[in-house]
């Protein structure tokens, strides 16, 4: 199954009129069948939550959980943790009820820019997947040595052998901080797709207060999502589930472009919530 959705829920204008930001989770059930989320990488997020997003979402809702940024090196300096090891406990603690009710499609570790194709690197994977053992897990890099021609075969061997799942992104081409389009499937349950714009200054001025915002800064035109079809119908026949997100958000086309990309590929859902009725 093909499931296409947008990272986050709340910032989607486009989805909600008169909505409130207590039940806007609803709301985008109504719309898609997936969403990322965003706020367990910034803190493990309590049972209670987690338990709230589960009981607000249809039975075959399926939530993409990015992993906390101390698990994949985003926040430099100490952890408030007691070890490594215990940092992981808890965020394993955190998603048991997505696991419970089925809704977890998989944890995303997304890899800062700085963490380039290492020994010690691969080790830290080894051990992250060991510490996630039995949950379904997918890698995204942020630096392109990754993929050179060095190193690209042995990093989607080194994914298949270890039961990574493959995150491919579509984003600019603008140095080692960005990778290139790489469509192979690593895992044959799922794969899973990110689309982040195609916006180089933005991916390139990172240093400014407001770098979100201008990163994202992306509307995808009718050619640019046609060029993916045949990518994504390969992939379709190598994983026996399909995930695309698109992130490119900070004008608030991502939801857009997720609607494009689902007629494009003729999907007609079932089993979504019920749109609210505005009366008023």
């Amino acid at each position: 199954m093909i499931y296409v959705g947008v990272t986050g829920w709340g910032d989607h204008d486009t989805l909600y009129e008169n909505v409130p930001a207590r039940d806007k989770l609803k709301e985008y059930g109504a719309h898609f069948p997936v969403v990322e989320v965003d706020a367990s990488f910034y803190a493990v997020q309590p049972v209670k939550n987690v338990r709230k997003w589960v009981d607000e979402t249809p039975d075959a809702f399926r939530f993409i959980v990015k992993a906390y940024q101390g698990m994949t090196g985003h926040q430099r300096g100490e952890i408030p943790f007691e070890s490594k090891d215990a940092m992981f406990e808890a965020f394993k603690e955190s998603i048991v009820p997505f696991l419970e009710s089925g809704k977890l499609a998989m944890i995303l570790f997304q890899f800062p820019p700085w963490f380039d194709c290492t020994k010690d690197n691969v080790n830290y994977i080894r051990y992250c997947r060991e510490q996630m053992q039995g949950i379904p897990v997918s890698l995204e890099f942020r630096h392109q040595s990754w993929y050179s021609p060095d190193f690209r075969q042995g990093t989607l061997g080194f994914m298949k052998n270890e039961d990574w799942i493959h995150s491919i992104c579509d984003e600019p081409q603008a140095g080692e901080g960005s990778v290139p389009r790489v469509v192979e499937a690593t895992n044959g349950d799922a794969t899973l797709i990110r689309f982040h714009g195609r916006n180089v200054y933005g991916w390139n001025h990172t240093g400014k207060e407001n770098w979100r915002e201008v990163r994202y800064l992306y509307r995808y035109n009718q050619a640019e999502l046609e060029e993916w079809i045949p990518h994504i119908r390969k992939l379709e026949q190598e994983s026996k589930d399909l995930y695309i997100l698109f992130n490119n958000n900070s004008g608030g086309d991502a939801a857009d472009n997720a609607k494009q990309m689902i007629d494009l590929l003729g999907i007609q859902y079932s089993g979504l919530a019920p749109k609210q009725l505005d009366l008023f």
